[in-house]
Parts: structure tokens; sequence; C-alpha cells
């Protein structure tokens, strides 16, 4: 009897053991999965604010937040933002503008990131996880290899044979003028009025200040800037305003 007893005992500890054990892997994967989603909460809280201009003057993605930042940038959910936000564009074209047909309707759009993508360079970059070297940019830039945006090729396209002038403005420095044009017609734009970058006298201005000027020089010109599109709110702060602004989604770094 007393040795059933033990029996009994030692039998009861083990599966007790055995479930302390189970309980303790279970508790172990319940914590790693809350931190796991704390972090993804964070980290879409950080690039939300990024995208609404609430986060400024970053120079590099958290590190925590880099694999995030990759997933999002390489994801559907990227493509169906962008997608969402020509959308956008269409349809306040189809209400918004009176054209007069006298060539000085015009719309405004950023390159890199809006009609070229940047993407491929920042994957081997560490997707805004390192700070940015413009010089090793600037040098992936010459190779004219970006692949187009191609819901902002089509809307390109679409406005163009609106009889809207279309004007580019980048930060891009002059000296990649040919290359840029090179790689723009490659995959697939053209006719576009002017290309506007950056020449020895802006080399020291923000980006927001050199853009705002072009557009002061545009509308000193009698042209009516109906939109623009870019990926930074550098492309649409600054005097004048136009009278729509559509921002596309890029939180991999921050230009002012």
């Amino acid at each position: 009897m007393a040795r059933n007893s033990v029996l009994i005992l030692a039998f009861t500890s083990l599966c007790i053991g055995s479930a302390l054990a189970d309980w303790n892997i279970l508790n172990q994967r319940i914590r790693r999965l809350a931190v796991k989603d704390s972090l993804k909460t964070y980290c879409e809280s950080w690039r939300i604010n990024v995208e609404l201009n609430n986060i400024r003057e970053f120079e590099v993605v958290p590190q925590e937040c880099i694999d995030h930042i990759k997933k999002y940038m390489t994801s559907s959910q990227y493509k169906a933002d962008s997608q969402r936000a020509a959308e956008e564009v269409k349809l306040y074209l189809s209400g918004c503008c009176s054209l007069a047909g006298d060539g000085k309707d015009a719309w405004i759009f950023d390159v890199d990131d809006t009609l070229l993508s940047t993407i491929p360079y920042f994957k081997k970059h560490g997707f805004g996880g390192e700070r940015l070297n413009v010089s090793s940019w600037e040098a992936w830039m010459k190779e004219s290899k970006a692949p187009a945006l191609k819901h902002t090729l089509n809307l390109f396209h679409e406005i163009k044979n609106r009889g809207i002038k279309i004007f580019l403005v980048s930060s891009r420095r002059e000296t990649l003028r040919s290359y840029t044009v090179d790689n723009l017609i490659h995959v697939g734009y053209h006719g576009w009025a002017s290309l506007e970058l950056r020449g020895l006298e802006d080399e020291y201005k923000k980006v927001q200040q050199y853009k705002a000027q072009v557009r002061k020089r545009l509308v000193k010109e009698g042209y009516r800037i109906w939109g623009v599109v870019g990926d930074q709110w550098s492309s649409f702060e600054g005097l004048p305003k136009p009278k729509r602004t559509f921002k596309l989604p890029n939180s991999m770094y921050y230009l002012s």
C-alpha cells in the first residue's frame, strides 16, 4: 500500500512537472508574441507619424523598425496605398480644373520615389537603417536603372494627355541631368515641359526652399499650378501653395 502511494505520488509529481514545463514554454511563447506585437505596433505608429509629418528630420530609421519598414516598402500594401493616391488625383482632376487651354495649366511631379523608385538602392542599404551616403546614392543614380513607379507613370501620361504641362522638380543636382533624363525616358516618361534640378546656387538651400522658389517662378510666369505629387513634405511646403498636394508613402528617408 505504501509502495503504491509512493508510486502515485511520483507519477503525479512527474505529470505536474511536465505540465509546468509546458506552461513555462507556453508563457515564453506568449511573451515573445506580445513583444513582437508591441514592436510591430510601435514601428507602424512610427511609420504613420513620418507620413503625417509629425516625425521630422530623422537621419535613420530606428534599428528595431528596419525590418518593418522593409516589409511595408516591398509589400502589396505600399503599392495599394500609392495606387490609392493616384486614384485620388484622378478624382480631383475629374471636377477641379477649368483648363484655359492657353498653355499655362501646370502640374508638378517630384522624381525620386514619385516617378522613379529608389527601393533597389535601399534594398542594399538597410531600407533607411543606414545614414544616407549622398556619394553612394548619386553613383547609383548615374547607372540610370531606377524602375518606374507604375501608378505614377500612368498618372503622368493621363495628366499630360489632358493638355496640362508637367514640370519635374527634383532635389537631384544639375550634374545628374543626363543620367536622370536617360532613366526617365528608358522607363516610359516623355513630354514633360521642364526638368528642374538643383544648380550650384541651390546647393546650400533647404529642399523645401528650393522647390518653393521654383513654384514662385512658375507662378510669376503665369502658370496655374493645379497640383503637386511627391513623396516628401518638402515638395509642398513654402509659398506659393499649389491648389492641391498629393503625398506618396515613403518612410525610408526624410528630405527637408
